[in-house]
């Protein structure tokens, strides 16, 4: 079953509480996402490490073939 782009945010917000979390449904199918996730916990991280953290909120929702999300273009940075 396909994911609402109220319940990603609600993952991601959990481990960002004070992020500036845009999710943007990309296809209007429910499948097919973009994040954008802006956080002051990602200054000094690179690129992957503020992904991967960001993966990792998703709690598995992204896994194998039956995962909920099917695809998410994932934009991550600090504040400016």
């Amino acid at each position: 079953m396909a994911m609402q782009a109220h319940e990603i945010e609600t993952l991601i917000r959990a481990t960002f509480p004070n992020a500036k979390i845009t999710i943007t449904d990309l296809a209007g199918d429910g499948n097919h996402y973009a994040a954008e996730v802006v956080d002051d916990s990602f200054r000094g991280q690179s690129r992957v490490a503020q992904q991967r953290a960001v993966y990792a909120a998703l709690k598995g929702k992204m896994d194998g073939a039956n995962g909920e999300l099917h695809a998410l273009a994932l934009t991550t940075r600090a504040p400016a």
